[in-house]
């Protein structure tokens, strides 16, 4: 029961305004690659990172022909090595989002070390 009896339920815009600042708070990664499926292992740590944490995050993986249907969806992109040569124009399809596309470290990559990675997403997030 509440003080006195009294309820009041949240409001329309109350509702609008916590669901607007709890995605302010996610920040979203997205990790491209020739066809998306090895950077989809590194997404699995990336996520297990993120979680031990407690970081609100969503980072999925993606290939690069995808790339133009879901830059706008993402704050920043992670290019894996074998797109690196991609960098240069992938980075202008991003600009029109004002989204930074950098590629992963080779070695970060390669040793699938999620939370370098994750680490240097943020970085460029914030």
């Amino acid at each position: 029961m509440f003080p006195l009896g009294l309820y009041f339920p949240p409001s329309r815009q109350l509702m609008l305004l916590l669901k607007s600042i709890w995605r302010d708070e996610m920040k979203k990664i997205m990790l491209c690659c020739s066809a998306g499926m090895s950077t989809s292992l590194l997404v699995k740590k990336m996520v297990i990172e993120a979680g031990k944490r407690s970081l609100s995050v969503e980072i999925k993986a993606f290939g690069a022909s995808e790339f133009d249907q879901n830059v706008g969806n993402y704050q920043v992109v992670l290019l894996g090595p074998q797109v690196k040569y991609m960098q240069s124009d992938l980075q202008k399809k991003a600009d029109a989002h004002g989204i930074k596309v950098e590629p992963i470290n080779m070695m970060d990559y390669g040793m699938q070390k999620g939370d370098k990675v994750l680490d240097f997403a943020l970085s460029l997030i914030d």
